[in-house]
Formats: structure tokens, C-alpha cells, sequence
């Protein structure tokens, strides 16, 4: 008998499934090499399982928190009505959605996260810009939201233990009782990110329901004290709907949209463990843009409530919870507040930019030790200062996020959707002299295109109250559109600066070998 020496699968060898999902080929070695870690290789089909109800109930315990709440109520504090907030928020989450579904696609067909799927587009190495941009956000937004959480802290353990803990000798500009409490509910966060992804998918299905049931509560509380909820619906616009009104919604309607920016990049982070592209689809729009306007509905109205019944609106849920002379009225809301941020702090600031800073260095950074890093940076930003005027949060915090993180969205969705119609090469996102190698590991045109964006989106904007002034006064007029003037030039730049210099960095003996499974085979 001659021996018949078995056929060797190349490395870059992977097969898509009869559903459209792909994974390296069974047989194949994964990929490997400085560029991999087991936190970034594709997620096995097999363990692909999300549901539509899994991504539901992510979107819903993501949107039903604090910052959503204070989005919502800002636009309150800064002079519109109920009617004119929630239009302003429903519109930005059906526009933000679009990219959200779009990027999102590249997770369950191919079970890799943000930083990985920008290689394709930014290149192996070039990809840590976006990355890096998106972790340093996520740091802010996980500053803003512990100091929330341990706002709830302060206030409960104040109503519990009395003066001693409430009127604490002051550090810093606040009582160090409550950065105390800012400290408890960030080893909190870092304990349960520790424990893994399936720890936080159970945590999101409880806590969804959970804190919706306690913004109703709350709606219920402020209409009995403002007596019925008449009050809450009568309260004027202090602009109208002329142009006073239109002023402030073109840059409000960007820092909204803004606020969800960070997961238009980052939620293939999130989707590359869904079953199905319609479970992923299907969770997201009935997640997102239902969810955030049902919540942003009943925060208008009870800060709007508040308005009626304190002479003034107050925007912050803590703060209007401890005005509460309810003990368990108090503790449940303020439960309610710790669960809802513990819910959307961990998994939208807290996942992505753990595996944003492991594609940095995979070799030496993990995912949890990513965690820590977010953690200890989401520190040193000093998020107590973002959060502590409306006027700032919004327009300022908000608006830069969403100028450029808007550029890095419009260079993903036409590398991908225009340019590739979907396809990848696996292995190639993990290895260098692939055909994502580009010039050195950086694509310039992509660096360009998000050079550019970025300019445009943010150059012109009011930096106030981080610093004086506008960067490049002559942008001025961008400013108020950053979020889709920084995605519609970086797209158009992107498809334009390849389709003219075309993709001679790319390894063009670098075949894409692809097998199609049989439906038997189907996980």
C-alpha cells in the first residue's frame, strides 16, 4: 500500500457555513503570532449563540441608565419641551442605528471584535489608532458613569448612616465619603468584568426589566408630588419652534447621536456571538431606537415634573431622588440607579475598550488586564468635571465624541460595505505581509481619510469648558453637524483615495481560500 501523505490546509484556509457565517477552517491552526491573542481570534461558530432576545436586552440595560437619563433631561435644563427632546433623541437613534447595523454585521459573520475588523480597513498595526481613540473615549465615558454610581452610593449610605457620612469633611471640592463611594463602585465594576462575557450577558437580562420598572416608578413619584401628570406635560419651551429652537437642535442632535457613537465602532464586539445576522439585526432595532425613546419619554417628563414642583429642573436622577423623605422610596431608586449604570458601564465602556487596548500589545495586554487599564485611566480624566454642567456634557464632551468617532465609522462602513461587499480573509487580519499589511501594517489612505474627517468634524467646534476658544475659527460652521460632516468626508475620502492609488500595499500572493460548507454542517 502507498502512503498518501495528508493534504496540508494553508493557513489562511476558512469555510463559510450554509448561513453565511465564517470561521477558520476545522483543521486549520488558528492564528497566531505577535498580532494574537485568545481574546481577539474569531469567536467558533459553534459558540456563536446569542439570540435576538440576548441583544435586546443589551440595548434595553445600556439605554435605561443614568447618562441616558441626563441626556434626555439636559435638553430640559437647556430650554426645551418634552415634545422637542424626545424628537431630538428618537431621530438620532433612528440615524445612529444605520452604522450600528452596518458595522455590527462583521461580528456574526465572522466572530471578530472592533479592533481586529478595523485591521481591514486601517491595517494590522494602523488599526490601533481607531482603537486607541475609542478605548481613551470609553475611559471618559467610564469616568462619568462610576462617578454616577457612586453618586447613588453617597446619597444612599448619607439617608442610612445620617450626618456623619452626609456632611464629611470635604477634599477636593467634595466629601470624601463620596470618593469613597466613587472607589467602592469601581472595584465593583472591575470584579464583575473579571468574571467574564457570560457573566455580563445574564447581568443584562435581569437588569433590563429591572431598571425599567424603577424609571416608571420614579415617573409615578413626581406626578403625585407635581399632583397628576398634567404638570409634567404643561411645562413651555423657553425657545419655541422658531430659530432659536432650530439653533440648539442641530448641535443637540449631534451630541445625541454622539452618545452611542462609541458603539456604532465597537459593537462587533458585542455582535460576533450572535446566532444569526437577524438575531443581531433584529435585537438592535428593537432595542435601540424603541428603548432610548421610551426612556428618554419618561425622564423628560419627570424632570419636567421637577421643574413644576422644585421651581427649577433638576436633571441629575441622584440629585432629584434624594430629595425623597422616603426611606425605601429613596433606597429603591437609588438601587435602581446603581444596576442601571453597573448595566451600561460594563458593557459598553468597559468590554470594547479592554480589547481595544489587548490589540495594542496582544502579547502582553489580555483582555481583563485592558479592563484594569480602562479602569485606572478612566481616573485620571477627572470625569466629576465633564459631568457637572448639562451645557458641557452635551455640547462639548458629546459633540468632539461624535465628530470624530463619526470620521472612524465612515472609513468602516466603505472599506467594508463599498469596497470588500463583505469579504474577508480571516487568518490575513492576524498575521503581517497579508494582504492587510498594507505599507508596514498602516493603510495611509485610511489615516488620511480619518486626518481629515476629524478636522472638518471637530476643528471648528467650542471646545468650552476644556479649553477657550475654537481651534480653527474658519470651521465654525461644521461644528454643528461634526458627527455626519466627520463620517460622510472621511467615507467619500476613503473610497476616493483607493479607488485612485488602488491597493498596491496589499499582498496580492496571498490567495483567499474559502470552502463552503454543506447544510449539514451548519452550527
Amino acid at each position: 500500500m502507498t502512503d498518501t501523505a495528508p493534504t496540508a490546509i494553508p493557513p489562511t484556509a476558512q469555510v463559510t457555513r450554509a448561513d453565511g457565517r465564517v470561521e477558520i477552517a476545522p483543521g486549520s491552526p488558528q492564528p497566531s503570532g505577535p498580532y494574537a491573542n485568545a481574546d481577539l481570534l474569531p469567536v467558533p461558530v459553534a459558540k456563536r449563540t446569542w439570540t435576538t432576545y440576548n441583544f435586546s436586552a443589551l440595548w434595553v440595560g445600556m439605554a435605561h441608565n443614568t447618562a441616558s437619563w441626563t441626556l434626555a433631561s439636559g435638553l430640559i435644563a437647556v430650554g426645551m419641551d418634552w415634545k422637542q427632546a424626545v424628537f431630538t433623541i428618537a431621530l438620532a437613534n433612528l440615524i445612529v442605528l444605520v452604522p450600528m447595523l452596518l458595522t455590527g454585521h462583521a461580528g456574526p459573520k465572522y466572530g471578530i471584535p472592533f479592533p481586529v475588523f478595523a485591521r481591514a480597513s486601517f491595517g494590522v498595526r494602523g488599526a490601533n489608532l481607531p482603537a486607541v481613540v475609542r478605548a481613551l473615549v470609553a475611559c471618559g465615558w467610564f469616568g462619568i458613569q462610576t462617578w454616577i454610581g457612586g453618586e447613588a452610593i453617597y446619597f444612599l449610605a448619607g439617608k442610612l448612616i445620617g450626618d456623619s457620612w452626609a456632611n464629611a469633611s470635604h477634599i477636593g471640592g467634595y466629601a470624601w465619603t463620596m470618593w469613597l463611594s466613587f472607589a467602592i463602585f469601581w472595584v465593583i465594576q472591575v470584579a464583575i468584568i473579571y468574571r467574564g462575557m457570560e457573566t455580563i450577558r445574564r447581568f443584562e437580562n435581569w437588569a433590563a426589566p429591572f431598571v425599567l420598572v424603577g424609571a416608571f416608578v420614579m415617573l409615578w413619584w413626581m406626578s403625585s408630588k407635581a399632583g397628576g401628570v398634567g404638570p409634567l406635560f404643561d411645562q413651555p419651551s423657553k425657545l419655541g419652534w422658531g430659530g432659536e429652537f432650530w439653533k440648539l437642535f442641530w448641535p443637540s442632535l449631534m451630541g445625541m447621536i454622539g452618545f452611542w457613537s462609541t458603539l456604532s465602532l465597537n459593537i462587533p464586539d458585542f455582535t460576533r456571538y450572535g446566532k444569526s445576522q437577524k438575531a443581531q439585526t433584529w435585537g438592535q432595532a428593537l432595542g435601540l431606537p424603541t428603548t432610548m425613546t421610551l426612556f428618554a419619554f419618561l425622564s423628560v417628563l419627570v424632570t419636567s415634573g421637577s421643574q413644576a414642583v422644585y421651581g427649577q429642573p433638576v436633571w441629575d436622577p441622584v440629585q432629584l431622588a434624594a430629595k425623597t423623605d422616603n426611606v425605601v422610596g429613596l433606597i429603591y431608586a437609588l438601587v435602581t440607579v446603581l444596576v442601571a449604570t453597573l448595566s451600561v458601564n460594563i458593557a459598553a465602556n468597559l468590554v470594547s475598550p479592554a480589547f481595544d487596548f489587548s490589540n495594542v500589545a496582544p502579547r502582553r495586554i489580555s483582555f481583563r488586564t485592558g479592563a484594569l487599564i480602562t479602569s485606572v485611566l478612566a481616573v485620571l480624566i477627572f470625569p466629576w468635571k465633564l459631568y457637572s454642567d448639562p451645557q458641557g456634557y452635551i455640547f462639548t464632551w458629546l459633540g468632539l465624541v461624535g465628530g470624530l468617532l463619526g470620521t472612524v465609522a465612515g472609513i468602516l462602513v466603505a472599506d467594508y460595505w463599498i469596497l470588500r461587499r463583505t469579504r474577508l480573509a480571516l487568518a490575513d487580519l492576524y498575521r503581517a505581509g497579508g494582504r492587510y499589511w498594507y505599507a508596514g501594517g498602516w493603510n495611509w489612505r485610511a489615516v488620511v481619510a480619518f486626518v481629515t474627517g476629524g478636522v472638518l468634524a471637530i476643528g471648528g467646534a467650542d471646545f468650552h469648558p476644556l479649553i477657550d476658544g475654537r481651534p480653527i475659527p474658519a470651521l465654525k460652521s461644521l461644528a454643528d453637524y461634526g458627527w455626519a460632516v466627520g463620517l460622510g468626508t472621511s467615507l467619500v475620502l476613503y473610497v476616493a483615495l483607493t479607488l485612485l492609488t488602488g491597493r498596491r500595499e496589499e499582498s496580492p500572493e496571498t490567495p483567499e481560500t474559502e470552502e463552503t460548507a454543506e447544510s449539514a454542517e451548519t452550527a
